[in-house]
């Protein structure tokens, strides 16, 4: 074999030998990197570096300045040290290596005949060897070049084998694996230069986040550790990532890409690519962007000269960003998973065997079936749960275009995967078949529902909705219905006036109260929440739900059955006869189950209902248009509370300012809109004014007067998004006799609204506002889901 030719390295050395060794490398390679010098990088790290390659000796040369000879640092005792230089000329193993850049890998120096391969007039130098008596025997040498133009920067020279063999095909691997590092370090030092940034980490030096001294501190710290600089910078000397990243993209000259969580697997990119590979490589496809696809790593100047993300991806144009260890090995562990339920794993297993698309035959029935397939649903619909996702959306495209999936989580839709477009029929109709649904049925929408303790370990229950779509495709939105026990009131978010109004309303003995917003506001959530606050042993509490989603010890709930006949307006009906105290119905929905409600209540009974509209106000007039009597419905009434969920801002990471006086104006101004048709604002619009104010100052600012805001920043908790979970405003208008007579007068919304605000009654907005004084939220989210 050539003794220059690294074809076949990777198929004649053992993998998992391999991994290990190029997993110490990297180990090495990160202390090279942690150097401030040249004469450091040579003295300190040859040990190192030796014990590596199982080699004896291990010299580092450097090519001098007239470029005539290779020149390298020796250590002659304690604290002094000697040149050794040697022309390049092939009268030396180093020096011809150095004259024709070309790798050396020698079995006995002593051997002329193995010289003469090279050249005739090669020669080892043995006045060493006769002076000191030690035998050189094997040698390895590599010329350490610049990428960048290919001219000579030093040599590394390797001497002895430990079993005194010749050196390996792995070793020779390695050796060229560090060349390339050490000419990028080589090139950045200059021994006894002022500080400027040549290391990858000396920009945190530049800006101020270390002094040089603590950040030559940290090198000598993690290599008698034996760890690598980012983990001392990081645990010791508490540096964040991102500034270590930033570090990085400085130094390399290329954009600094961080963890996301729920980053878009790349499974097209990826399917060809083991995890043990990325993992030794150390860089991975991460997107298909307009300017190019984008390769995530740790040293791009590492993959560029090494060129095999090149040759694997030559139909595309690359693009490189750096990273830090700690999220590279994130985003791999995101991307392939820990273990082999990964959906990666799961999508490439099932690239391997494509299933085309078909009727509802039993070709497709089949494939539904198929285990991979079973996995996939499985792990979507687990990883939802786990991530806080609400809903589940599966969005087919006509064509060879692949299945989107998204995850909806705090309100908000995220991508997770794309499923290649010949699982797209199998895929619906695996849904389809877990919740009991017709799966030769494709032109209407269907309801079902999926009890997953049958299919996977979460004792979760799924809403499931079918609806076709253009192309003769179907969607599937899958909501996860809420478990487990109902939410307090004193943690339900009501400002302190909202909730003693609401206990107050809701502890009479009998009467109407609705809750009402869009769907997905929390309405359930708020009523379950009333309910466990009347929830006694003394008690008889019935609910009809569609479906059932928080269970009660002590409510006697039934779930709705249209199929067998069992709707709201019947079940309310059999209730009647069931002797109640309290009654409640999912919902409100037609002339009927309104009808019965108000009967109930005027005849001894609490009801409680939801409803789909946009105000408490509002909500009356939907009421009458179904053709109540607003009598009846008048004397019913006893409050209707509106209800949005707005984005929280991350406790982690949101940012507090004081705002100014115009920002304070501007939000005083938007709060006292709506209080223009109050007695109180037509008499004296000043007073009014500088009345609310004064609230304010009471109860949101500091003693200085001052108020405190946050501003949504990002971090890894929120997922760079600022908001992490979400709170409820509300809007509570109570039932009393003014508001009951304008009902049976059918005033008009804006009259039943002006009588609310004088009676104290806070709007959406309003209770929005004060929210955003709390620090709970900001004036974005609120405006976002408030329309007035």
């Amino acid at each position: 074999m050539n003794p220059n030719s690294t074809e076949g390295l990777t198929q004649m050395v053992d993998v998992r030998d391999r991994l290990t060794f190029h997993r110490n490398l990297q180990n090495v390679i990160n202390r090279i990197h942690a150097t401030q010098n040249i004469d450091e990088l040579m003295l300190e790290l040859s040990g190192e570096i030796c014990s590596q390659f199982e080699a004896d000796r291990l010299t580092i040369y450097v090519i001098s300045e007239d470029k005539s000879s290779i020149v390298s640092k020796v250590k002659t005792g304690l604290n002094s040290f000697r040149d050794i230089r040697l022309p390049i000329t092939e009268q030396s193993v180093a020096g011809y290596c150095a004259l024709h850049k070309q790798r050396l890998n020698i079995a006995d120096v002593y051997n002329q005949e193995e010289l003469a391969r090279y050249s005739a007039e090669l020669r080892f130098l043995a006045e060493v060897d006769k002076r000191t008596g030690y035998r050189t025997k094997q040698v390895l040498v590599c010329p350490i070049l610049d990428e960048r133009d290919n001219n000579l920067i030093g040599v590394l020279q390797l001497i002895n084998q430990r079993d005194d063999q010749p050196f390996s095909l792995l070793v020779l691997e390695g050796a060229i694996e560090l060349c390339k590092t050490l000419a990028i370090a080589l090139r950045q030092r200059q021994s006894g230069a002022p500080f400027i940034p040549r290391s990858r980490y000396d920009h945190l030096v530049v800006d101020g986040i270390l002094s040089a001294p603590e950040l030559e501190l940290a090198g000598r710290s993690a290599r008698r550790k034996n760890t690598d600089l980012e983990t001392v910078l990081l645990s010791e000397f508490q540096v964040k990532v991102e500034a270590l990243g930033q570090a990085l993209s400085r130094f390399y000259q290329v954009p600094y890409v961080g963890f996301k969580a729920d980053r878009l697997k790349p499974i097209e990119l990826l399917r060809n690519l083991k995890q043990e590979f990325i993992e030794e490589k150390g860089w991975l496809p991460l997107e298909d962007t307009k300017e190019g696809l984008l390769i995530l790593t740790m040293d791009p100047e590492q993959v560029k000269a090494g060129r095999l993300a090149q040759e694997l991806f030559s139909q595309y144009k690359l693009q490189y960003a750096v990273t830090t260890h700690l999220e590279f090995n994130q985003t791999v562990q995101a991307f392939y998973g820990s273990g082999s339920g990964s959906i990666s794993d799961i999508l490439s297993d099932m690239e391997d065997e494509p299933v085309h698309d078909s009727g509802p035959t039993a070709e497709e029935l089949s494939a539904a079936q198929d285990n991979e397939l079973v996995k996939l649903v499985n792990k979507i619909i687990m990883d939802a749960y786990q991530q806080g996702a609400s809903d589940i959306h599966i969005e087919p495209y006509p064509g060879k275009n692949k299945t989107e999936v998204r995850f909806r989580r705090d309100g908000t839709l995220v991508p997770y995967i794309e499923v290649p477009s010949s699982y797209r029929d199998p895929l619906v109709t695996r849904i389809k078949i877990m919740c009991d649904l017709d799966i030769s049925e494709k032109r209407k929408p269907q309801d079902g529902k999926i009890k997953f303790k049958k299919y996977g370990p979460l004792d979760i229950e799924l809403r499931v909705a079918t609806v076709p779509t253009a192309g003769g495709l179907e969607d599937v939105v899958m909501r996860i219905l809420a478990a487990g026990e109902p939410i307090p009131l004193d943690k339900l978010g009501l400002s302190p006036y909202n909730r003693s109004q609401l206990e107050s309303v809701v502890s009479k003995p009998y009467g109407l109260f609705f809750v009402c917003g869009p769907t997905g506001s929390g309405k359930t959530t708020t009523l379950h929440s009333v309910l466990k606050f009347l929830n006694t042993s003394e008690t008889k509490i019935w609910t009809a739900e569609d479906p059932v989603e928080i269970t009660q010890k002590g409510l006697r709930q039934v779930q709705m059955n249209p199929k067998a006949g069992l709707n709201f307006a019947s079940a309310m009906k059999s209730f009647l006869r069931a002797d109640p105290d309290v009654i409640m119905v999912g919902e409100m929905r037609d002339r009927d189950t309104t009808a019965i409600g108000i009967e109930a209540s005027l005849t001894g009974h609490l009801v409680l209902s939801t409803l789909h509209t946009n105000s408490a106000p509002e909500s009356i007039i939907r009421l009458l248009d179904m053709g109540m009597d607003p009598f009846n419905f008048a004397d019913a009434l006893l409050g209707i509370l509106a209800q949005r969920l707005a984005k929280r801002l991350c406790s982690k990471c949101k940012e507090a300012y004081t705002p100014g006086k115009e920002e304070i104006s501007r939000l005083l101004n938007e709060y006292c809109e709506e209080l223009k048709a109050t007695v109180q604002w037509q008499r004296d619009p000043k007073a009014a004014f500088e009345g609310i104010y004064r609230d304010w100052v009471k109860r949101f600012a500091n003693a200085k007067g001052e108020f405190t805001l946050y501003r949504a920043k990002g971090c890894d908790h929120c997922l760079d998004s600022g908001y992490k979970g979400r709170l409820g405003l509300h809007e509570l208008l109570v039932g009393s006799d003014a508001s009951k007579k304008a009902i049976q007068e059918h005033a008009r919304v804006a009259e039943l609204l002006a009588i609310a605000l004088n009676e104290g009654m806070r709007t959406l907005k309003q209770d929005g506002i004060e929210k955003v004084l709390q620090g709970d939220t900001d004036m974005l989210q609120v405006r976002a889901v408030c329309i007035k």
